[in-house]
């Protein structure tokens, strides 16, 4: 699967960050432009169903895994660092421990290898009950969102993935694949292999996703795996607390 990607800098080593659930590349760009771009080259990626990336029925980890394979090997990249938030953190994973002849380093950003309870089946459900062909107009979408979204910061989030084409709105994500496989991506993260190299876990001190009862199943498949928490951050840990998380990743790419 060709995968959309933005890219920035052109310094070694190659940097692929994966963004999480109904999110896209844009969502890294202040980052990767402003800091990370100035030691790596960035590559920042639109998962399958997401963004302007391909759509397909199949949305697992080891498939989402496979494109990131397939994205290295196309772009003639050798070894690269991962870097993932959330679900992108998943694949991330998946990828390090499928295929660790490809990845030097792995950065999870508010993620562990554990399953997750489903989170975001409300605001799922919110947006397939949400036509945006039927209106004209971006805000009228977010008042009719807004019925079932009261938050504004998670709306303008979710609006993010309005495309406009030939007068018409749309959802750029694949909705219904992503609907249909969100079992699997609230899904473990398992292997019989370990991923033997410099790992680092950063967590928002106000996010529930990484406890600390959550360590022994990182060690078991990331066993040089660091963990940094963020005390003033939440589950969207790089957007929270952006300069903190930039110290941590550079740091991490110096060492």
């Amino acid at each position: 699967m060709d995968l959309f990607y933005k890219q920035y800098g052109k310094h070694n080593p190659p940097l692929i960050i994966l963004h999480g659930l109904l999110g896209a590349s844009g969502n890294w760009h202040t980052l990767s432009r402003n800091v990370f771009k100035e030691k790596a080259t960035v590559y920042a990626v639109d998962q399958r169903n997401h963004g302007r990336s391909p759509h397909h029925e199949t949305l697992t980890y080891e498939a989402m895994a496979d494109d990131i394979r397939d994205f290295i090997h196309r772009h003639a990249l050798g070894t690269v660092t991962l870097l993932g938030h959330s679900m992108g953190g998943k694949t991330a994973m998946q990828t390090a421990l499928s295929y660790p002849g490809l990845v030097d380093r792995l950065i999870v950003a508010d993620m562990a290898p554990k399953a997750y309870p489903p989170h975001h089946t409300e605001l799922l459900e919110a947006l397939a009950a949400i036509d945006p062909s039927a209106y004209d107009s971006r805000s009228a979408i977010d008042e009719a969102l807004a019925e079932d979204v009261p938050s504004f910061p998670i709306r303008q989030f979710l609006l993010k993935n309005l495309a406009y084409e030939d007068g018409t709105y749309r959802w750029q994500m694949n909705l219904g694949a992503i609907r249909a496989n969100y079992e699997a991506i609230n899904a473990a993260i398992t292997s019989g292999r370990t991923f033997d190299k410099p790992t680092l876990f950063v967590r928002g001190g106000r996010s529930d996703y990484v406890a600390d009862a959550d360590l022994p199943a990182i060690r078991g498949l990331f066993p040089h795996a660091r963990l940094e928490t963020i005390a003033d951050a939440g589950h969207w840990v790089h957007a929270d607390a952006p300069d903190a998380f930039a110290r941590l990743v550079m740091d991490f790419l110096a060492d």
